[in-house]
């Protein structure tokens, strides 16, 4: 298992097209692959949309992503990467 602490980025936090996008991101590995706010929250399947939008993540909080699976930290890098960047991916 391999996790890591992430600190959301884009502006409207982890709803609408943020975790889309990371949602989609997920589903590109195989591995098993979860998330959930760091301290009090319960882990969930990070290839759900309804999983992902149900843990209410603002910008600003921090996530802890796991995963397990030989593409495990290919995963997490990717899934950090989205996390990390803003909406408009900071090109404006």
């Amino acid at each position: 298992m391999t996790d890591r602490v992430v600190t959301v980025v884009p502006e409207a936090g982890l709803h609408a097209r943020p975790a889309s996008e990371f949602v989609e991101t997920a589903n590109e590995f195989d591995g098993d692959i979860r998330i959930a706010t760091v301290g009090d929250g319960d882990p969930v399947d990070a290839r759900s949309m309804l999983g992902v939008t149900s843990l209410g993540v603002e910008s600003g909080e921090d996530v802890r992503i796991s995963a397990e699976g030989g593409d495990a930290e290919a995963a997490i890098d990717a899934l950090e990467g989205v996390l990390s960047t803003p909406e408009n991916g900071g090109g404006d």
